[in-house]
C-alpha cells in the first residue's frame, strides 16, 4: 500500500500539478479544496502526510492545523504548509499552529519533493523511537446463528463505551461482503476490511491498519466490511485476518470484533488473540439448541474458565412464542449477563438518521443495557 499524502489548496491547478508530481513518484494522493474538507479526508483517509495551504476562504490553514493537532488520532500526521505567504510572522504562526515544515510559493518540485521525503523519514524514525505501544483488550462478539443482532450488539457497545467512559475504541466488521455498518452509518462503499484482505500478510502493518480505519463522529474507530457478495471469498484469508486482528489490538484500548455466526475460517486463530468472547443469542428454541453446541465449542478454546465468556441475550421480538430467561438460562447452563429488550421503534430511528441506536433515547431500556454490558467489559478490561 503506497504512502499516502493529503494535498489541500483551493487553487484547482496547484491541487492537479502537485498531485500529477507527487503521483509519479509513487505516492496516493487525496486532495481538498477546503479546510473543512481537508478535516473530512484526513479522518476517512488517514493519510501519512498533509501538504496545507494557508490561504484558503471560511476556514484557513491555521485552524486546520489546530484542529488536526487537536484531535487524538490525528494529532500525529506530518503537516508540510505550502503557502504563498512568506513574512516571518506567518512562519511563526504556522509552526505554532502545529507546522512541522513551511514552504513558501513558488519552489521547485524537487524541494517540495525533498522536503515531503524528510517529513516522512523524520515521522518514521519517531515511530521508531517510541515505547512500544501496550496490546489493548480484544473482544469477539459472535452468535449462535445469523439474524441474533451481533453486529447491532458489537456497534453499540463500542458506542456506549466510546461515549461513557472516553475511551478510543476499535470496532471491526470481520464480515467480508456482508458488512452492515457502512450502509447504518451513512459510508458508502467501504472497503477498508477488503483493502487488507487483499494484500500480503507482511504488508498488514500498523500504519496499513490506521490507514483503513475510519474514525467515526460517536469516537468510534471503524474497520468497515462491504456489503458486496463476490467479497465473501475473502473469507478464506486466513493469515490476514490474523495480522488484521494483531495489528489492531495494539492501536486502542478496546477492540471489538464482529465476527457474526462464527462461520469464519480463521475464527479459531482470531479467537486465541481474544480476552473475551460476548455470545449473542434469541429467546427462541432453535437458536439455544444451536447456541449450547457453540458454546460447547468456546469452552473447548477456554473461553468461560480460562477466559471471560458473557452471555447477552438479545429479544427482538415482542411476541410470547419464546423461551423465557430462566428457561435458556437452564438451557444452556449459563446466566446471561445482559437482556436487551426489543425496541423496532428506536432501530427504525436510528437507521433513519444513519446513527447507532445508542445515541438515541440514552434513558431508554435498550441502552441502559448497553450501558451495563459496557460496564461489565469496561470492569474486564481494567483487570486485565
Amino acid at each position: 500500500m503506497p504512502v499516502k499524502i493529503l494535498i489541500v489548496d483551493d487553487d484547482l491547478e496547484t491541487l492537479r500539478l502537485v498531485g500529477i508530481m507527487l503521483q509519479r513518484q509513487g505516492y496516493g494522493i487525496a486532495a481538498a479544496s477546503s479546510g473543512a474538507q481537508a478535516l473530512q479526508l484526513a479522518k476517512s483517509e488517514r493519510p501519512d502526510l498533509i501538504v496545507l495551504d494557508l490561504m484558503m476562504p471560511e476556514m484557513d490553514g491555521y485552524e486546520v492545523a489546530r484542529q488536526l493537532r487537536a484531535d487524538r488520532d490525528l494529532g500525529q500526521i506530518p503537516i508540510l504548509m505550502f503557502t504563498a505567504r512568506t513574512q516571518v510572522e506567518d512562519k511563526v504562526t504556522g509552526y505554532e499552529a502545529g507546522a512541522d515544515d513551511y514552504l513558501t510559493k513558488p519552489t521547485h518540485p524537487a524541494e517540495l519533493a525533498s522536503r515531503i521525503k524528510a517529513l516522512l523519514s523524520r515521522a518514521a524514525r519517531a515511530r521508531q523511537a517510541a515505547p512500544p505501544p501496550e496490546k489493548g483488550y480484544v473482544i469477539a462478539v459472535l452468535g449462535a446463528r445469523g439474524g441474533a443482532g451481533t453486529s447491532t450488539v458489537a456497534l453499540n457497545l463500542a458506542v456506549t463505551l466510546a461515549q461513557k467512559y472516553g475511551l478510543a475504541v476499535n470496532a471491526a466488521e470481520l464480515r467480508p461482503g456482508n458488512g452492515t455498518w457502512g450502509l447504518e452509518l451513512g459510508y458508502a462503499n467501504p472497503g477498508g476490511l477488503r483493502d487488507l484482505l487483499q494484500a500480503a500478510p507482511g504488508e498488514i502493518t500498523r500504519d496499513a491498519v490506521e490507514r483503513e480505519v475510519l474514525c467515526h463522529a460517536t469516537g468510534v474507530r471503524l474497520l468497515l466490511s462491504s456489503c458486496q457478495p463476490r467479497e465473501t471469498d475473502l473469507l478464506q484469508s486466513t493469515a490476514q485476518f490474523e495480522a488484521i486482528v494483531t495489528q489492531l489490538a495494539f492501536t486502542a484500548p478496546i477492540t471489538i470484533l464482529d465476527i457474526g455466526a462464527n462461520q469464519l475460517p480463521a475464527a479459531e486463530r482470531v479467537l486465541s488473540q481474544c480476552s473475551e468472547v460476548i455470545f449473542v443469542l434469541n429467546p427462541h428454541p432453535a437458536a439455544v439448541s444451536r447456541a449450547r453446541i457453540v458454546l460447547e465449542d468456546l469452552s473447548g478454546m477456554g473461553f468461560g474458565t480460562a477466559k471471560l465468556l458473557s452471555v447477552v441475550l438479545v429479544n427482538r421480538s415482542l411476541s410470547d412464542l419464546q423461551l423465557s430467561l430462566s428457561e435458556v438460562e437452564e438451557s444452556i447452563s449459563r446466566t446471561v449477563a445482559v437482556l436487551i429488550p426489543p425496541a423496532p421503534e428506536l432501530a427504525f430511528q436510528a437507521a433513519n438518521h444513519l446513527t447507532p441506536m445508542a445515541m438515541l433515547q440514552p434513558e431508554g431500556l435498550p441502552n441502559q443495557a448497553y450501558g451495563k454490558l459496557a460496564e461489565l467489559v469496561a470492569r474486564h478490561a481494567q483487570k486485565a
